[in-house]
């Protein structure tokens, strides 16, 4: 059986998710920043954590960079969960794309957050081939966001 991809944390990087997050939290957005809240599949307790809210042509994604993520696994049970940037909360429904329909995403995303998150996506490029895409594209999951 395959492992899931799920790249941890480091101590930097956490330092950095907890100012996104209180930024967010504050009703500040760093090129699309929200903190989503999903309940937890076990605890059954609202988590959060900082996401890059993307936009394709009026569409509404969420990418996980770090793969198989808890949020990913929280949010593959509870099939909901809601997006905040300060005040402003919104209750959201999420279902997981195929591989084939993420690939146009992912490379939308790593367009706009490459800088941010392109160390997690191991050399993958926004214009890199299909093939290469098509290959790595089962280790990010996506979900696409409906009210």
């Amino acid at each position: 059986m395959n492992e899931l991809r799920y790249v941890r944390s480091g101590k930097g990087e956490n330092v950095f998710h907890r100012a996104v997050g209180w930024l967010a939290k504050h009703g500040v957005s760093l090129l699309g920043t929200r903190m989503l809240y999903v309940r937890g599949r076990k605890s059954g307790e609202l988590r959060s954590t900082p996401v890059n809210l993307l936009v394709v042509d009026g569409e509404r994604y969420l990418v996980a960079p770090r793969g198989h993520t808890q949020w990913v696994r929280n949010l593959r049970v509870a099939g909901e969960g809601q997006l905040r940037l300060g005040r402003r909360c919104e209750t959201f429904h999420a279902v997981e794309l195929s591989d084939d329909e993420k690939m146009p995403v992912l490379r939308t995303y790593l367009e706009k957050w490459a800088w941010e998150v392109g160390r997690f996506f191991e050399g993958l490029k926004a214009d890199s081939p299909d093939e290469t895409v098509r290959d790595v594209a089962p280790n990010f999951p996506v979900f696409r966001l409906t009210a």
